[in-house]
């Protein structure tokens, strides 16, 4: 009776090695799983609790299931949170996790809240409505970064007029894209 166990276990085993060792050699992904995958990690980025304006994340997917995390944020939390978040998405395989943890800084935090009244009130009032931002404001070492979207090349060139206005900006890169609603 306990050779016949022994004999069942050891085929359990075997049975079981041999499903993960053909789970580790990945296929590459269809083009609907890639905008699944996509979809779904756009989705668990935008749901982060901590995230906000002064905060720029971006991602990328190979076709391996390989999802790789770009851009800046403020709080250490959050770059371990969106890499945790994502790893549990069904057919991510590994998560490369370049986000940047932008340093503590009294002076950056000033220019934050200053840009944010500058760029989010005038003409430029209605960006602020809702929860996700469209222009995020990226603020290291007093070098300004503006990401995200804007609905004309003339709220673009507002946003990066009206950070430039703002006293203690060493500099301003504008990477606003403009999107036709």
């Amino acid at each position: 009776m306990k050779l016949r166990n022994l004999g069942l276990g050891v085929g359990v085993m075997a049975l079981a090695l041999s499903l993960s060792a053909g789970a580790t050699t990945s296929e590459p992904i269809s083009d609907q799983g890639m905008a699944r995958i996509q979809k779904q990690v756009r989705h668990e980025l935008n749901m982060l609790p901590y995230a906000n304006v002064f905060d720029y994340m971006s991602f990328s997917v190979d076709g391996n299931g390989i999802v790789t995390l770009h851009g800046e944020v403020t709080n250490p939390v959050l770059k371990s949170d969106a890499a945790n978040v994502v790893k549990r998405i069904e057919g991510v395989e590994r998560v490369d996790n370049k986000i940047q943890v932008l340093p503590v800084s009294f002076f950056d935090n000033g220019l934050r809240l200053r840009l944010y009244r500058t760029i989010y009130s005038g003409p430029l009032q209605r960006y602020s409505l809702g929860v996700n931002k469209p222009i995020r404001i990226i603020v290291n070492g007093g070098h300004v970064t503006l990401v995200g979207v804007v609905n004309s090349e003339m709220d673009k060139n507002i946003a990066g007029i009206r950070a430039n206005g703002v006293p203690g900006i060493f500099s301003v890169d504008n990477q606003l894209k403009v999107v036709k609603s």
